[in-house]
């Protein structure tokens, strides 16, 4: 059998084959007003297409755990109850399909309030629905983007909360799997790197202290996601920096410390926290960071980035470089690549009885 089509099981969750899709944001929620921040018909069509195509596990979208930690005001949130309705919409879809639901709790922390990619991402003032981003410190993340403000203690309590809010909320949604984003340079992500976090308190400095942020959200989110659920962790394996950065070594670590924490996989991604870094892309040109944490931690990972190819993706999974594949990218141009891929490896897939000619 296909190693890309086999059944994975995290807890008491049992994802249908190792085909999974990651977060990728689609800024098309309305950005203010009673509908902000929900799910609509756009995402409903674009997840759902994803599912009745064969994926395995759909995450949703970095949502936001508040309105200030969208990436975008067009962004997705679950600060609300209006936002849980529009999700159960989705997420009962999906599980018709036999595809399990996943989303990506985030706060984008100090490269927050942007605008649509389509129209050039630049940062939105106050006057054009942006606000005022915040971060470990007051470091800009580039010449375009405004200093942040600095985060008290208190206020980083706060943020903490909003991320158990927002678990019990995508709960009541009917999402199965949580992941927790501490990637890309939003806020979690520059709270690890020393590149980003200059703080002095026991937030900043050391190791221990550059990583408190991270597992008080995963504890905090540990306590009210249901012990028989799966909680993911998407990191950033590096920044990409020749020094001053964080580290593949320090992901390794910090693996570790995830799992002994109640996390029960790892999303390895790069990059994303500094502005201007040379990053040598090529076909899988991240998988050889998850495999180093596959080979020298005991907690499972998810490999990502220019996976594109039936053949490339089992070749990952049988090598025991990854325990699934995410496809970003090649899903947004082929939402049934998981069929296409299970006709070439002759694998299993769900297929909807209404595409039945289609096999």
């Amino acid at each position: 059998m296909s190693a890309l089509f086999e059944p994975y099981t995290l807890r008491d969750v049992t994802i249908p084959n190792r085909v999974w899709m990651p977060p990728m944001c689609q800024y098309s929620a309305a950005p203010e007003g009673p509908e902000a921040g929900a799910p609509n018909d756009w995402h409903f069509a674009h997840y759902g297409a994803r599912a009745a195509g064969g994926t395995g596990l759909i995450i949703v979208e970095a949502t936001g755990v508040s309105p200030e930690g969208r990436i975008s005001p067009y962004d997705l949130g679950i600060w609300n109850d209006t936002q849980v309705e529009a999700f159960r919409r989705i997420t009962r879809f999906l599980v018709s399909q036999g595809t399990v639901p996943g989303i990506q709790l985030a706060h984008a922390g100090r490269k927050a309030a942007t605008d649509q990619p389509w129209k050039g991402g630049a940062p939105l003032g106050p006057d054009a629905l942006g606000w005022q981003p915040l971060g470990p410190s007051p470091l800009a993340f580039d010449e375009k983007h405004p200093v942040p403000t600095e985060l008290t203690t208190d206020q980083i309590q706060e943020i903490v909360g909003q991320f158990t809010d927002a678990a019990r909320r995508a709960l009541a949604a009917g999402f199965e799997v949580a992941e927790i984003h501490g990637a890309h340079g939003y806020l979690i992500g520059s709270f690890l790197s020393p590149h980003s976090n200059h703080r002095t308190d026991a937030y900043g400095g050391s190791y221990d202290n550059r990583t408190r942020l991270a597992l008080e959200v995963v504890d905090a989110v540990r306590a009210v996601w249901p012990e028989d659920k799966p909680l993911f962790f998407r990191i950033s394996a590096t920044d990409w920096l020749d020094e001053g950065g964080w580290t593949p070594d320090d992901t390794v670590r910090l693996a570790a410390d995830l799992k002994a924490h109640g996390v029960d996989l790892l999303d390895v991604s790069s990059g994303g926290n500094a502005s201007g870094v040379r990053i040598p892309t090529g076909p899988g040109y991240q998988v050889p960071f998850a495999a180093r944490v596959k080979a020298e931690t005991s907690l499972p990972v998810a490999a990502v980035g220019l996976i594109t190819e039936a053949e490339q993706a089992e070749k990952i999974l049988a090598n025991g470089e990854a325990d699934a594949v995410l496809l970003g990218r090649e899903l947004l141009r082929n939402p049934s690549w998981a069929r296409h891929a299970a006709r070439e490896l002759g694998g299993d897939v769900h297929v909807p009885d209404q595409y039945h000619r289609s096999v």
